[in-house]
């Protein structure tokens, strides 16, 4: 009898060790720019502005404003379309923190997602850190490639560079990539 239990305990805990969920994922990427942390803030900071410096969106619609609550809609130019809601914004640090509210997987393959942009002062120009913690696209087991963490983090990378490269192009008066 205890080699029976003992057999099926085994075998729910390799079962178990199988059918874990998805582990949140992290993605941190910086940038530094020649200009006044204030002036960076000037573009970066109006929540539904994205639509002006980053490169990948054809369009932003906002509402409520930079406060609390706020809303936007970032439709990328490549298809789909993300809705994110303001959880914080804190001009006098320089800083916002936003989520996702409906996914979208054709705009990215990501199930949910938080992110905190931020504004700080470098040497003589600003540095913008923009964070963000996800969940992949595909949140069951055994996620197909296009819907995993792998492809989740590949895509919010590409995201957030692209779209630090296109503020520091803006902002430094230079062409957008």
């Amino acid at each position: 009898m205890r080699l029976v239990t003992s057999t099926a305990l085994l075998v729910l805990a390799a079962t178990a060790a199988l059918a874990h969920g998805p582990t949140p994922q992290k993605i941190d990427r910086a940038i530094t720019i020649k200009a006044r942390p204030e002036a960076v803030w000037k573009v970066v900071g109006d929540f539904a502005g994205i639509g002006s410096w980053h490169p990948d969106v054809a369009r932003s619609e906002g509402a409520n404003g930079n406060r609390e609550g706020g809303t936007r809609t970032v439709t990328f130019k490549r298809g789909g379309t993300l809705k994110e809601g303001l959880d914080e914004w804190k001009a006098d640090g320089l800083t916002y923190s936003y989520r996702m509210s409906d996914p979208d997987l054709t705009a990215l393959p990501v199930s949910s997602y938080s992110a905190t942009l931020t504004v700080t002062p470098d040497g003589e120009g600003a540095k913008v850190a923009w964070m963000g913690r996800f969940y992949r696209g595909d949140t069951g087991n055994e996620p197909p490639e296009n819907l995993s963490d792998a492809a989740g983090r590949a895509a919010m990378s590409r995201y957030f560079e692209d779209g630090l490269n296109g503020l520091k192009a803006k902002v430094e008066g230079a062409a957008t990539p």
